[in-house]
């Protein structure tokens, strides 16, 4: 695996009886990038995500994350990711701050670095100062800040984010946004990133879209745009695809990825 890819997969493959969702698709992941994965509802997005977070075990194929095998060394790629699934995922009868180290004790972080750590990401998203708050308190927005400091509490070195402003209102997202990008700019994290707005799909370095589980373009926001003579991502998904982004739900990875942790 190259020192400047943060994921390499290869003819990586899913079937449910009989079914082949993921059908031997490989391409790469570059250290620091913001890239985008989408696809129409059933296309095999949320499969090859689940088996790149390894909550699913491929049926062949190899993939690896952050330098580790996803079928020889999971335990070693939970530690190297963090994960921002679509449906909220935190715990409404704690605080903010309860919140984040209950996450680093599931991590195994050292209480002083835990102590260090909270005050660091919830002033990234400028909750410190609600930090004693109950999160049922807190608006959707707020909880979706959150979630993106807990998912950076452990210093992980790829991020997952699975539709995070999915259901926000439009200012909340350009605001989700903005911290996500200047968590990428301090700290060069990489990010793979869902979503159904093609607005936030043009932040993404390189986007793959994927159908009936192949992997059916992939290139820069620009350079699809270019190859396919379209002034528009979502002209050129729907030309590819002939479909419209579907949402798709995220509570059942969540419970698998609590089991594992």
């Amino acid at each position: 695996m190259d020192t400047n890819t943060i994921i390499k997969v290869e003819n990586l493959t899913r079937k449910f009886n009989g079914l082949t969702a993921v059908d031997g698709i490989s391409f790469e992941v570059k250290k620091g990038e913001i890239f985008g994965f989408l696809g129409p509802n059933g296309a095999g997005k949320t499969t090859t995500i689940n088996m790149l977070c390894t909550l699913l075990r491929p049926t062949s194929g190899t993939a690896e994350v952050a330098c580790c095998d996803i079928i020889k060394d999971p335990n070693r790629v939970r530690r190297e990711i963090g994960i921002i699934f679509q449906d909220p995922s935190l715990d409404d009868r704690l605080t903010a701050e309860d919140n984040l180290r209950f996450h680093g004790y599931l991590y195994h972080m050292k209480i002083s670095d835990i102590n260090q750590r909270i005050p660091e990401v919830l002033n990234l998203v400028e909750l410190y100062d609600r930090r004693k708050d109950f999160v049922k308190k807190f608006s959707g927005g707020m909880k979706r800040r959150l979630e993106i400091a807990r998912g950076l509490l452990h210093h992980p070195k790829l991020l997952f984010l699975d539709e995070p402003t999915l259901g926000l209102d439009p200012q909340t997202r350009a605001h989700i946004w903005d911290y996500i990008l200047k968590m990428r700019k301090e700290t060069g994290l990489s990010i793979f990133m869902t979503t159904h707005y093609m607005q936030e799909a043009e932040v993404c370095d390189r986007i793959a879209i994927m159908d009936h589980g192949h992997i059916v373009d992939l290139d820069s926001p620009e350079g699809l745009k270019k190859k396919h003579g379209e002034d528009t991502l979502e002209k050129v998904f729907l030309k590819i695809t002939g479909r419209e982004i579907r949402t798709q739900a995220g509570e059942s990875s969540w419970t698998q990825w609590m089991r594992r942790s």
